[in-house]
């Protein structure tokens, strides 16, 4: 239920599901590795975080930047750091901030510097 005592609308949680993937999906398109295998750690952070939403969905904002540090994560378990700094010589991976919040973009942590907004890495 939302503040207001209201069930969310199924419809408007999968379209929120939907954008956060198409953001994420074009970040690992940018990086050219958006492969099947890796897509499918998308797909299952997508599955992980339908759940979440539909307990909070106040936290519609939120999902771009939690599902981006899921495959984050989920790649450095199975084939490393992602996505990799564009503007350093040492290699080091980008992070998600906020680490909560809206608007998530991947951020520079050596530099302190964002590099770009969650969906927007093919422009960086």
């Amino acid at each position: 239920m939302d503040a207001a005592g209201h069930e969310p609308d199924p419809r408007s949680l999968e379209a929120v599901m939907h954008a956060a993937r198409a953001l994420v999906l074009a970040d690992l398109a940018a990086r050219d590795v958006a492969e099947a295998g890796i897509v499918s750690l998308l797909e299952d952070a997508v599955s992980k975080r339908r759940w979440w939403l539909q307990q909070w969905p106040d936290g519609a904002a939120f999902v771009p930047g939690l599902l981006a540090q899921d495959v984050q994560d989920a790649l450095m378990e199975t084939h490393g750091r992602w996505p990799l700094c564009p503007h350093c010589e040492e290699p080091h991976a980008l992070a998600v901030e906020p680490e909560l919040g809206e608007d998530p973009h991947w951020v520079c942590e050596a530099r302190g510097e964002a590099v770009a907004a969650v969906g927007s890495l093919g422009t960086a």
